[in-house]
């Protein structure tokens, strides 16, 4: 047995519409709010600590040129972490990289404000060739029991550098410049050799000639 079926027109109440409406709305805002942020933003977990990280400007860093980073640290409850609190350690490693491997880079920490985070840890990186990268953020509390040890992960994409770019172009002006002087040089150094032994000769057949 079958139902029937309506084939009349679908109605949508006006309260249905505006509900709609306002759900299309935030889906919109958190797509172009979070776009080319998620990756930087999203909130990594260890123990009961959890962290973002935020690279300045857009969380876009360029090889070769300082990048202010800070990092927002949360215990269980919401409660913020100020670097004061924590004996944090930074560890930049260039990817891939193996268990083990030194770290890359070791930049100290400074409390910072950012925002509305205040004395927060944060430092300047500055990457020395695009690509990948890992940054391990460690940290154990200050005054035992206020949280655990914890080591957070997050994953960074370097761009090209504008520093970088020009130390290039520098560099392969400087290569053209001394290969210009070599080629320059070389001739002169054979003339000088020459003229010397020409010389050695003449000076050898007069001595001949007085024997």
């Amino acid at each position: 047995m079958f139902l029937p079926i309506n084939h009349g027109k679908l109605t949508v109440s006006p309260l249905h519409k505006s509900t709609i409406k306002y759900l299309l709305l935030v889906l919109y805002t958190v797509m172009v709010t979070t776009n080319g942020q998620a990756i930087a933003h999203t909130v990594k977990i260890s123990a009961d600590v959890g962290g973002t990280i935020h690279l300045e400007p857009n969380d876009n860093p360029r090889a070769g040129e300082a990048t202010q980073a800070w990092f927002s640290l949360t215990q269980k409850g919401g409660k913020v972490i100020p670097l004061k609190d924590c004996n944090c350690r930074l560890a930049i490693y260039a990817e891939p990289h193996g268990e083990g491997e030194p770290a890359l880079l070791e930049p100290p920490l400074q409390p910072i404000q950012a925002e509305r985070y205040e004395g927060i840890p944060g430092t300047k990186i500055t990457f020395p060739k695009p690509g990948a990268y890992q940054l391990h953020l460690s940290g154990k509390p200050i005054n035992q029991g206020s949280f655990r040890p914890f080591e957070l992960k997050f994953p960074v994409t370097v761009a090209t550098g504008k520093t970088v770019d020009s130390l290039q172009a520098g560099q392969n002006v400087n290569e053209s410049q001394q290969g210009a002087t070599i080629g320059f040089v070389q001739p002169l150094i054979w003339l000088g050799i020459l003229l010397l032994s020409g010389g050695m000769v003449v000076f050898w057949m007069q001595m001949m000639k007085k024997y």
